[in-house]
């Protein structure tokens, strides 16, 4: 069965390998890291590529998300069920970010990778971490970060590129536009002509992605040096084996409940998770996946609510590396942390991985306001994991692409808004770039979801 608005697929087509997207990534990071290893200084100079690559899309995140919050809910025409689907979507990010909060805490504490460092904090430079902490002490109460979801104006919100904003001002300008019923047809027409337009710009961006991913990893490289795509130290290797559980005992079953296959699914989106890999940030990603999943027969409408949701509220990875890292911080430091002040701190991340963004090295920061808010685990250490903070980021922004991803799957069944033989079709065959450019996807968005 094939839905309105999505392109038929070819299964009898076949594409040379070095055309797919997967590939070009693939070889451009692996050119990268042979860059960044013999010619360091070369590598470094490459990051341009890398940044200016990750700008484009955040100059687009924005309006994207808007239009797409905006067709999504305003297209439904059904209030009701878009309180219905935003209160299912929030319940589910709740208990999966607990769940990786409580993996990432129990693995810590198992294997205990900071026992034994007896990190005096007398000796750790605090100079490259002066930002941080600074950032850190303007954390001051969940009221005022509650606050801060709500724009100064609707333009700054745009302007600073703060998801969360964003999504608050994009939320209710499409009510207000499904309130008013018919007389938003016009509004509704310009902003799918808009997102068309939008999604062009992202097709053809995409044509550099593997040159963006080349000269992320190979910056990284020739910055932080081989070994630090290598896993250094017990921390980095407990955090891949904590995502790993976190895949087999979380999202794997999650998936098997709801008909579909990770595994399949990983596949599918081979080319984004390989992206994020190489640029460390989620953000690069988005417009990809806004098209792969309503591919994968998910409604247009659940998907432009769900998926820049959990772009704010569901980051799994993100929740993994807090836990994982904030007691390996205390472990380094021999702080005392004991179940109750572990709890606490739990607590703690729930509220704060929420402002944690998509993009590369924000995560950083609010783990620094993280640190401030138990008043117990020095700030300043943190570093003692800023040289390995890259090699994580690439495991923890991984891991939340993949989680977003089954989540909004998860929420289009539980809506009966998911076509499984189109899901089961699409997983089984594989993505096919050539029969539906995003593009021209875009431009039959009127006709999607109706």
């Amino acid at each position: 069965m094939t839905l309105p608005g999505k392109a038929p697929t070819h299964p009898g087509r076949r594409r040379p390998f070095y055309r797919d997207l997967s590939f070009q990534v693939l070889a451009g990071m692996v050119i990268g890291v042979a860059l960044g290893y013999f010619y360091p200084g070369v590598g470094v100079d490459m990051q341009p590529l890398g940044d200016a690559f990750i700008r484009v899309i955040q100059m687009l995140i924005g309006p994207i998300i808007f239009c797409t919050v905006c067709s999504g809910i305003a297209g439904a025409n059904d209030l009701k069920k878009v309180g219905r689907v935003a209160i299912k979507a929030l319940f589910y990010f709740e208990v999966v970010t607990s769940l990786a909060l409580v993996i990432g805490l129990v693995t810590i504490n198992v294997l205990k990778p900071g026992a034994g460092m007896n990190v005096n904090m007398q000796d750790v430079p605090s100079g490259m971490v002066d930002t941080y902490v600074s950032q850190a002490h303007h954390v001051v109460s969940t009221s005022a970060f509650l606050l801060n979801v709500i724009p100064r104006t609707a333009i700054s919100a745009f302007a600073s590129g703060d998801i969360l904003q964003v999504l608050f001002f994009s939320v209710l300008f499409a009510l207000g536009l499904a309130a008013i019923g018919e007389r938003a047809a016009p509004v509704l027409n310009v902003i799918d002509s808009i997102s068309s337009a939008l999604f062009w710009i992202i097709g053809l961006t995409m044509k550099v992605a593997p040159i963006a991913a080349f000269g992320a990893i190979a910056f990284t490289v020739g910055k932080f040096g081989f070994g630090t795509l290598l896993s250094l130290g017990k921390l980095i290797l407990e955090f891949y084996l904590t995502c790993a559980l976190f895949f087999i005992i979380v999202l794997w079953p999650i998936a098997r409940v709801n008909g579909f296959s990770l595994l399949k699914l990983m596949r599918y989106i081979g080319a984004e998770l390989l992206l994020v890999l190489g640029t460390s940030s989620s953000e690069t990603v988005f417009p990809q996946l806004i098209d792969k999943l309503e591919r994968l027969g998910c409604e247009k409408s659940v998907v432009g609510l769900v998926l820049p949701t959990a772009y704010t509220f569901n980051h799994d990875g993100t929740c993994l590396y807090f836990a994982a890292t904030a007691i390996f911080l205390a472990q380094a430091t021999n702080v005392p942390m004991t179940w109750h002040a572990q709890l606490v701190l739990l607590a703690v991340l729930l509220l704060m991985s929420k402002g944690a963004a998509g993009v590369s090295g924000a995560a950083i920061a609010v783990l620094a306001a993280t640190l401030a808010a138990t008043n117990s685990i020095p700030v300043a250490s943190i570093a003692l994991v800023l040289g390995i903070h890259r090699a994580m980021s690439s495991a923890f922004v991984f891991t939340n692409i993949v989680g977003n991803s089954v989540a909004t799957i998860v929420i289009a069944n539980w809506e009966k808004a998911l076509d499984h033989s189109t899901l089961r079709a699409e997983l089984n065959i594989g993505y096919k770039e050539a029969d539906a450019p995003i593009g021209a996807l875009k431009q039959q968005m009127n006709g999607a979801g109706q």
